[in-house]
């Protein structure tokens, strides 16, 4: 099956006004690609890129969001706030979640029904820490990251999802998964889902995400079951950005 290649931009806490008027003019300058690209900006720069970017084909991702739908919770963003700035896409379980704050399994799950449920598209990020590959627990982990998913919303709701393979010890390193690596893993969550449905697992795009640079990405977009890239520092340099979007093809 044919799916088409994402290439997503995590630009994480950086940014200001001013740089981000710099980065999307560099990014509107790429020609045209098959290949969907997605820049997920800091909850204040949403407004400003939604506007940045919308005569162009770029897709706006946010980097989080609430699993509560509205209230007394100080400090949060909604869904149906995100949905007023023409976010698609929703970034879940980042492994930065999941070790500086805490996120666990359980708590990723609810957020990514709640961004179902109001018709946006989870970005579910799953990996394992350098300790956890060294002890061969690789595809037990992010079995279990997926499990804690499947259990809340069902396997056929991953038809209207990414996953997004982040390698812990590969993501601010400098470190990257050889693409060999990569497509092991990757082929092996295509399987996990398809013990339950072959259907899903063979239409569910899996990126891979962990120090991803343009020297890199020509060879990971190469492997079958490697469906684009979440992309972190390079994604703040328009140019190396445009560069891994052009190997996707």
């Amino acid at each position: 099956m044919i799916r088409q290649k994402i290439v997503a931009g995590n630009w994480k806490m950086n940014g200001s006004k001013e740089s981000i008027v710099s980065l999307i003019n560099g990014l509107l300058e790429m020609d045209g690609s098959s290949s969907e690209v997605v820049v997920a900006p800091s909850f204040p720069y949403l407004s400003q890129v939604d506007e940045l970017i919308s005569a162009s084909s770029i897709v706006l991702a946010a980097q989080n969001v609430s699993q509560e739908v509205k209230g007394a919770f100080t400090g949060e963003v909604s869904t149906s706030m995100l949905g007023d700035f023409g976010v698609k896409y929703v970034l879940l379980g980042h492994s930065e979640r999941r070790s500086l704050y805490g996120e666990t399994n359980e708590l990723i799950a609810s957020k990514v029904k709640a961004v179902l449920d109001f018709g946006l598209t989870p970005m579910l990020c799953i990996g394992e820490t350098l300790a956890e590959r060294e002890s061969g627990k690789t595809l037990e982990v992010c079995e279990q990251q997926l499990q804690a998913v499947v259990d809340v919303v069902g396997i056929a709701s991953f038809e209207q999802m990414v996953i997004a393979y982040e390698p812990v010890w590969a993501i601010g390193t400098g470190l990257s998964a050889s693409a060999e690596q990569a497509q092991d893993v990757h082929k092996s969550i295509r399987a996990f889902l398809a013990k339950t449905s072959e259907s899903v697992s063979q239409k569910v795009q899996i990126l891979y995400g962990g120090s991803v640079k343009a020297s890199t990405s020509s060879a990971l977009f190469q492997m079958p079951d490697v469906d684009g890239a979440l992309v972190g520092g390079a994604s703040l340099d328009a140019k190396e950005f445009i560069a891994i979007v052009k190997t996707a093809g």
